[in-house]
């Protein structure tokens, strides 16, 4: 037998009270004049004639404008006045009245009526009285004090950020900790297993859970518990992912909340908040901090701090170095916390004894991305001949979050298309539309535009297949996208270090647009912009970053520490400074002569191909086989090498 659910009572709200008196002061404010009654609406020369005829016994004429008549006891049993006799709101039937009434008009008028009709012998009486409602006086001399202290109470409230643990939203729990807690009585569906790739990062949090849990297999050796794990990634790598799984995982209550919690406009409520949530972490020890964003507190102190605006922010995170590695004992209290600018925060949060690791959470390699998209295409309805390695290899530099928006793309485009599954293209085109951007094919495009884009996109796919360091082409359109008018995809190797050679055939093909233009046409257009942005970027990286030139020698003026920021000097001299400016200029118009140079050895490749892409639009690489043949540098070896591995770990099954 299932049993009943328990009937919710309605919480109490102090604005019930704020209406009740409210509603309160307008009813009174309606029936304070007595006029529940419901009284026949008449005309003036209808109460004429009845005031002829005798009819009327009062007429009393309120605040010179609405007038009501009683009537004798004689006239209600007229049949005329019968409506007037009927019963009231109270059920009871009108006898005395008044019955009718109506407005005046001109009060002076309307007098001169009256006492012409008394001077004609008709007896009745007649008044004329003021209604002073005096509950609605009062009420409108206190109005202004009522929304004053209204708009006061909401202002508080929302000052103090609305709530949270141990604090509630009132003004007076303004300093307390704004932490979210879950333990065992919250339902966190998160784990380990849900978190794909990232093995090395997991094997250390999954090492701080263990300690918490078991504490005497590290502490009979004589270990002690880490005080702190700092969290280092780019953005979308999963860094909160991964505290989502500690939270699944632990035992132990978590408490989880973001940096900017800790600010307030009040001075002095940061540091509050941070002894507070650190008061409550010890009364549940063992336990769990998690602190998103810690950058938005733990940015170096006296940084481009002219006017003492960051007082505040330096007082919250002295107080957090205090709460960590302090006087005080923080037993079996480990803070975990997260960011993406490690650079900006501050030695002393740095050092060992307060985060006594830093975990390195970084983008996902081939292995680790079709991890990943298996966890995201699980949920969706794919084509059963689905190639998740093919996607993981076409996915360079995604990271984690970038992959789950592809999977929801996918999704979205094949049921724009009506499919009943998601497909390899659909895959395809969620990749395209999230690294370029929409299609626009109905942009506006002139003939003669169209075709310099085809050329300048034409020339990058063939300087590119015939450098043997540029990455292979995937496809090639001239479909606008985003705020491209034409686009080149490449499959970029997955390198840990980059050679010299390498960077000047990117360079070269990057340039490979511009030089088929100038060649072409002996002209070139603004259509190179995004191309020079690229390649000016890369030249200055070799000469003042990687220290890759000759000239300068193996000097780099690149600072990781990021104290370069704020020095108002360059740390090179003018002389450098104009050395650094030829040598970049150097490196880029020497690969664009070299693009030009290979651009008019195989200008009849060029035109075939350009002319080829402005009737399809879109080029893939098996059309650029049939038109350049085969890329000089393929590394057919390593593909042979690859297919090799694949038949042997399917033996191996």
């Amino acid at each position: 037998m299932a049993k009943e659910n328990p009937i919710k009572k309605p919480k109490f709200n102090t604005y019930w009270v704020y209406g009740i008196v409210i509603v309160g002061l307008l009813a009174v404010s309606m029936i304070g004049d007595g006029s529940s009654q419901s009284l026949r609406k008449t005309n003036i020369s209808e109460f004429e004639s009845y005031l002829n005829a005798g009819d009327v016994a009062e007429v009393v004429v309120y605040n010179k404008n609405l007038a009501k008549v009683s009537l004798t006891e004689t006239a209600l049993d007229k049949q005329v006045h019968a409506i007037a006799k009927s019963k009231n709101l109270f059920g009871q039937e009108n006898i005395k009245g008044p019955h009718y009434q109506f407005e005046v008009g001109n009060l002076e008028l309307f007098q001169r009526k009256l006492e012409k009709a008394e001077s004609n012998g008709i007896v009745f009486r007649y008044d004329f009285t003021t209604i002073e409602n005096k509950w609605m006086d009062v009420f409108l001399s206190f109005l202004p004090i009522l929304l004053i202290v209204g708009v006061w109470i909401f202002l508080m409230r929302r000052m103090s950020g609305g709530g949270g643990a141990g604090g509630g939203s009132q003004i007076f729990n303004i300093g307390k900790s704004k932490a979210k807690l879950f333990d065992e009585k919250t339902d966190i569906k998160t784990t380990f297993k849900d978190v794909a790739g990232l093995e090395g990062a997991k094997e250390e949090i999954q090492e701080i859970v263990d300690f918490l849990k078991n504490p005497q297999k590290y502490t009979v050796l004589g270990g002690k518990i880490p005080k702190g794990a700092l969290l280092v990634g780019q953005p979308g790598t999963g860094k909160t992912l991964l505290a989502k799984a500690v939270a699944g995982e632990a035992k132990v209550p978590f408490f989880s909340l973001s940096g900017s919690d800790f600010v307030e406009m009040f001075v002095g409520v940061g540091a509050s908040r941070v002894r507070d949530l650190f008061k409550q972490a010890k009364e549940k020890s063992p336990a769990i901090i998690f602190i998103d964003e810690i950058d938005a507190i733990g940015r170096a102190r006296g940084k481009s701090n002219m006017t003492g605006s960051n007082d505040e922010r330096e007082n919250t995170l002295n107080q957090l170095l205090t709460e960590m590695d302090g006087f005080g004992t923080n037993t079996n209290v480990i803070v975990l916390a997260a960011t993406n600018r490690a650079d900006v925060l501050d030695k002393a949060l740095m050092r060992a004894g307060r985060f006594d690791r830093q975990i390195y959470v970084d983008l996902p390699d081939v292995r680790e991305r079709k991890e990943i998209f298996a966890v995201h295409i699980a949920p969706l309805k794919t084509t059963k001949t689905l190639d998740i390695d093919f996607l993981s290899k076409q996915t360079p530099g995604f990271s984690g979050a970038d992959i789950a928006n592809v999977c929801n793309e996918a999704a979205l485009i094949a049921a724009r298309k009506n499919k009943k599954s998601v497909g390899k293209q659909d895959f395809l085109d969620a990749v395209d539309r999230i690294v370029g951007g929409l299609e626009k094919k109905n942009k506006i495009i002139t003939p003669g535009e169209k075709r310099t884009i085809a050329f300048h996109e034409a020339g990058h796919a063939m300087t590119s297949w015939f450098l043997e360091h540029a990455a292979p082409l995937v496809k090639v359109t001239i479909v606008p996208r985003g705020q491209s008018l034409g686009a080149a995809w490449y499959l970029p190797e997955e390198r840990m270090i980059v050679r010299t050679e390498q960077m000047l055939d990117e360079m070269c093909a990057t340039l490979g647009g511009r030089a088929a233009e100038k060649v072409v046409f002996n002209k070139i257009s603004t259509g190179a912009l995004s191309d020079l942005e690229k390649v000016t970027r890369q030249a200055k990286a070799m000469v003042t970053v990687y220290g890759l030139n000759e000239e300068l020698g193996n000097i780099t003026y690149y600072d990781s520490t990021g104290q370069s920021d704020y020095n108002f000097s360059k740390p090179y001299s003018e002389d450098t400074a104009q050395k650094i400016d030829k040598e970049i200029s150097k490196l880029i118009e020497g690969q664009y002569e070299r693009a030009i140079k290979l651009v008019k050895d195989n200008e009849d490749k060029l035109t075939t191909l350009a002319e080829r892409l402005l009737e399809k639009e879109v080029l893939f690489k098996d059309d650029l086989l049939n038109i350049l043949g085969e890329r000089p540098f393929d590394k057919k070896d390593t593909e042979v090498e690859i297919e090799k591995e694949k038949k042997d770990e399917s033996a191996t099954e």
